[in-house]
């Protein structure tokens, strides 16, 4: 499978890490990248070609990588090039529903669209997968592939993408936001800033393993929290000042942000 990616930023050189570690040859695999330091950064690091959009065309598998502001053009100029070439199309642009990239490319053009998230740089990242009116299933599979490389992925409706990126396409951040919080905290208890990171950045890991079992979060926080207890009077604090309220309010919000860039 020939495959080209558009766009070699962090995201796409994470993906192009995982395809590598997921043993595609670095012979199958090109990139496209406008600024030329960077695009020799990636052909050193990892022995792939650098190509223009014209030789992306004639990829089996195309996935654009890149910024929102920059789809319309890319996608104009790709379409250029699709004379005689039918290659799957990926998009992980944000805000850019399928029916966008479908209007842009040739009638029939299998089109994907996927929302990764940044824990992809460490191959822990969760993707929700769209699968265009042309995608057939064997593509579907193949992007799952791709996807599963750098972490784990869903296919999913495209009328709940909005849902997904508010809760793993944005949900990093609100982990760091906590965690940060935390970190301040233990320095207000006396702990330097490299212990209480120490603290916190262990928990959270041990914290995302246990989820990881199976085990419901509720369940998990009940055997945490001894009845009267420390953990009792922390979580009695923070539901005195609404953070569980104020995080439903957070993800619905980041999900009217979505729909409103998709319009």
């Amino acid at each position: 499978m020939r495959l080209t990616l558009v766009g070699a930023g962090a995201m796409g050189e994470a993906l192009l890490t995982g395809w590598l570690g997921a043993g595609h040859a670095p012979a199958d695999l090109a990139v496209v990248e406008p600024v030329r330091e960077r695009a020799d950064a990636i052909q050193a690091r990892h022995g792939v070609r650098a190509v223009d959009l014209a030789e992306a065309a004639r990829s089996d598998v195309v996935v654009l990588a890149v910024k929102p502001h920059q789809i319309d053009g890319v996608l104009g100029e790709l379409a250029g090039g699709l004379a005689g070439a039918a290659p799957l199309i990926v998009s992980i642009a944000a805000g850019t529903p399928v029916a966008q990239l479908e209007a842009a490319l040739p009638e029939g053009t299998a089109v994907v669209r996927v929302m990764p998230n940044t824990p992809a740089l460490v191959g822990q990242g969760m993707a929700g997968i769209v699968p265009g009116t042309a995608a057939s299933a064997d593509q579907v599979d193949t992007v799952r592939g791709l996807m599963d490389a750098v972490g784990r992925s869903v296919v999913i409706a495209e009328k709940q993408i909005d849902a997904l990126t508010a809760l793993s396409g944005s949900g990093p951040a609100y982990l760091f936001y906590v965690a940060d919080a935390m970190i301040e905290g233990g320095v207000h208890q006396g702990l330097t800033r490299a212990e209480a990171t120490e603290l916190v950045v262990q928990t959270f890991v041990g914290s995302a393993a246990l989820l990881a079992t199976g085990t419901p979060a509720a369940a998990l926080r009940e055997q945490v929290t001894s009845p009267a207890g420390t953990t009792a009077a922390a979580l009695r604090e923070l539901d005195e000042r609404g953070v569980r309220a104020a995080f439903l309010a957070a993800v619905e919000a980041c999900a009217e942000r979505g729909r409103e860039m998709s319009r």
